[in-house]
This record gives structure tokens, sequence and C-alpha cells, in this order.
């Protein structure tokens, strides 16, 4: 939410500039809660990818001390897409209240922003 906030203040004049030409604030909504969704699926990559490469180097080194296979990591694409539709999920919901101050913004006092 706080990097959503960043965004909004960082670009004020911008939404200004788009609502001085026409967009409503549905539109602008719309951009804001697009963009912290996939901010929020990129994290929920990151998170998992590291997840799975972490969990296979734990393997990998059980392997290597124990000499057997007693420790296999059990990774279903349920919870693999659970976890990235999670992040999505709360990367938008995060994103709301940003957004709705984004499209409630007046265009003179934003293009006045500076």
């Amino acid at each position: 939410m706080n990097t959503m906030y960043t965004s909004v203040i960082e670009r004020t004049r911008e939404i200004g500039i788009m609502k001085a030409i026409g967009a409503k604030n549905r539109d602008i909504m719309l951009l804001f809660l697009i963009e912290s969704g996939v901010l929020g699926l990129v994290g929920g990559l990151v998170g998992v990818s590291l997840g799975v490469l972490l969990s296979k180097i734990a393997q990998a080194l059980a392997e290597q001390a124990l000499g057997v296979g007693l420790f296999k990591p059990f990774l279903p694409a349920e919870l693999i897409i659970g976890a990235l539709l999670f992040s999505f999920v709360i990367g938008t919901l995060s994103g709301v209240l940003p957004a709705r101050a984004a499209s409630r913004l007046q265009p003179v006092e934003a293009l006045r922003y500076e």
C-alpha cells in the first residue's frame, strides 16, 4: 500500500493531465488497481521462485548429508497457483485506497502540484 501511495504522489501531475484530457475517475482507479495487482503478482512470482529454489537446495543438501532421498519437497501446482492468486489479490486490495485517492484528485490541483 505504501508503494502505491508513493506512486500516486509521484504521478500526481500525470493524473492531472489524464483527467484534464478526459479520463474518468473509474479509468484512473482501474489503472492503479491493475498496477498494484501486477506488483503483487510479481512479488508472488519472486517469492514462489525463491521458495522452490530453496526447497530444492534443502533437498540436495539432505540427500548429500543422509545419503538417502527421505526429504522431498511437495510442490503441487494448486499450491503455487494459489500462492500467486493470493499475492495478486492482496496486491490489488492494498491498492484500493491509493487508487481511490488518485481518482479523486481534482485536475487543477493535480496539475498545480510539483
